[in-house]
């Protein structure tokens, strides 16, 4: 359908119902205070583990790897973050151990620091190649791998470490018979640490960890018993978002558009998932859902006229704007001020945070306008140049709308600087943004020419270039792997705002990074991939 063709049938976007449906309606898990007394004697336990294990020690290296992978980390924030600091501020690596040198660059790169890569010059020959020698190091060629994704531009040794640890580790899987080590290469060439979602990864590491021969047993139940509890919390979240999603009852209301509302909390429990965040969790997760559902409007159902009245009304962003909507808008329109009316009433009961709504809603209007930009381009039958596209892509590919929103949700002090910060579009989620847009759209550009007729920065690129689809697919992903690096340089170079701030955009690409990898669009098409990510981390409960 054209969007300025209002007297045509419209069409009902061929997406498949919701795979969830009621499912968490019928959780009512409770904490029992058992639970939480068992967690905090092992996490004690832990805690003076990791304190007695002496400092820049393998031991300690390693432990605070287990510690981040198996998802229990945020109960040792303090801990690791001096540990680390005292591993950066030592003298430099003296170590010859190619598995103990790519630990500890990932650890402290991981950790905002910068460690320089000239770490791994003795383990090349003069060309610069890597000793062939090392390839008898599983383990080793294992943890360089894992560490040449923390690299940034002009990093030529990491750019020849990825190269050369992909190469041998895949031709070696199909013949070692260490199955755990087996296990843990075939995961990381499918989704290394970097990329991987901190809740996903935890799920999977528990098991991978339990299978490790020399794993800490106290450790591991720790982190069964964590997960557990927590999942809990996660099953009370959604079951109060379900219920807020059945009064809706959109899916009858606007069968047009893709009924994904556990989808979104998956996606906002990935940015964070600890306790003190689930505030944010369930508003976003709301948010996001409506989102979608404003998204599939402007692509696939709205009138071209419609669309104009729709996004005015979210520009003046008054309840007396819905006299001028048609009624399937009103009903969107209304829902949308009532989140935003939602976020205030919870933040006016605390000082000085309501203001932080104000730049949430911003984003929302720009979000809007962007979308209608798109709409303009179909209407006058305009592909934009690929620079004009990239411009407005940075608004749709939402990082900055919900990087922006988790600042309003979060309990912690959000200062003056840290909103001027991501108001100027820093460039770590301008990164994530485009990850977002341009995996999305590679996922879904035969959608896209099926289904909602927009233009996808593919077509951009085809055009303006003349270039196949396969060439324009290819400089796509260049233009993401640029993005992973810019994401890694700001962690080393940002100082302004705090850390767990720069580790919602680093998420935001995670996620973007799982539901739309391998081409395919996980969101759209969430009764496979997807389906069983959520089933992992909502439905199921780790055996202890």
């Amino acid at each position: 359908m054209s969007a300025s063709s209002p007297n045509k049938c419209r069409p009902l976007a061929n997406f498949h119902p919701t795979v969830w449906g009621y499912h968490f309606l019928s959780y009512t898990p409770e904490i029992t205070n058992q639970e939480k007394v068992e967690v905090d004697e092992y996490k004690e336990t832990i805690r003076k583990m990791l304190v007695e294990a002496p400092e820049g020690s393998q031991q300690k290296l390693v432990l605070i790897d287990a510690i981040q992978r198996l998802g229990v980390a945020y109960h040792f924030d303090n801990e690791i973050e001096t540990s680390i600091q005292n591993i950066f501020y030592a003298s430099q690596q003296n170590d010859d151990n190619l598995h103990v040198v790519s630990l500890c660059f990932r650890l402290v790169r991981q950790q905002g620091y910068y460690m320089s890569s000239d770490v791994f010059k003795q383990f090349t020959e003069q060309d610069g190649k890597f000793k062939e020698t090392l390839t008898n190091d599983v383990q080793g060629l294992l943890s360089l791998y894992e560490a040449s994704h923390l690299r940034v531009q002009d990093e030529e040794i990491l750019e020849e470490a990825l190269t050369f640890t992909t190469t041998h580790l895949e031709s070696m899987l199909p013949n070692m018979t260490n199955n755990s080590l087996k296990v843990q290469v075939t995961e990381a060439l499918s989704k290394p640490i970097r990329k991987t979602v901190p809740r996903v990864g935890a799920r999977k590491y528990i098991h991978i960890y339990e299978n490790i021969e020399e794993h800490n047993n106290l450790l591991l139940k720790f982190a069964k018993l964590d997960f557990n509890m927590l999942q809990k919390l996660h099953q009370q979240e959604l079951n109060e978002i379900t219920r807020w999603w059945k009064d809706l009852d959109f899916a009858k209301k606007l069968p047009y558009a893709k009924d994904r509302l556990v989808e979104a909390y998956f996606w906002m429990n990935g940015l964070s998932f600890e306790p003190q965040y689930s505030r944010m969790r369930k508003i976003l997760a709301k948010l996001l859902y409506m989102n979608t559902i404003i998204d599939d409007t402007y692509d696939a159902y709205g009138t071209f006229d419609e669309l104009v009245l729709f996004t005015s009304a979210i520009q003046r962003w008054d309840i007396r704007a819905m006299d001028s909507l048609p009624p399937f808008m009103r009903t969107i329109y209304q829902e949308l001020l009532n989140i935003y009316d939602e976020m205030e009433q919870v933040l006016t009961k605390e000082a000085g945070k309501s203001k932080r709504v104000y730049y949430a809603k911003n984003e929302m209007k720009r979000l809007a306008t962007a979308y209608m930009k798109e709409i303009d381009w179909l209407n006058d039958g305009y592909i934009p140049k690929y620079d004009e596209y990239m411009t407005n892509a940075l608004v749709t590919g939402t990082g900055m709308l919900y990087v922006t929103h988790s600042l309003i949700g979060m309990e912690e002090l959000i200062t003056k600087e840290t909103i001027e910060w991501i108001t100027n579009e820093p460039l770590i989620v301008r990164a994530a943004s485009l990850i977002t847009r341009f995996m999305d759209d590679i996922a879904d550009h035969e959608v896209q020419q099926q289904i909602e007729h927009v233009a996808s920065i593919i077509d951009s690129y085809i055009k303006e270039y003349g270039a196949s689809k396969e060439e324009a697919c290819v400089e796509m992903q260049k233009e993401v792997t640029n993005a992973w690096k810019d994401i890694n340089k700001e962690f080393l170079l940002t100082r302004k705002v705090p850390f767990f701030i720069l580790e919602q955009a680093l998420n935001y690409a995670r996620l973007a990074d799982t539901v739309f990898g391998g081409g395919h669009d996980g969101y759209t098409n969430s009764n496979c991939k997807t389906k069983n990510l959520i089933t992992s981390l909502f439905v199921e409960s780790v055996n202890i």
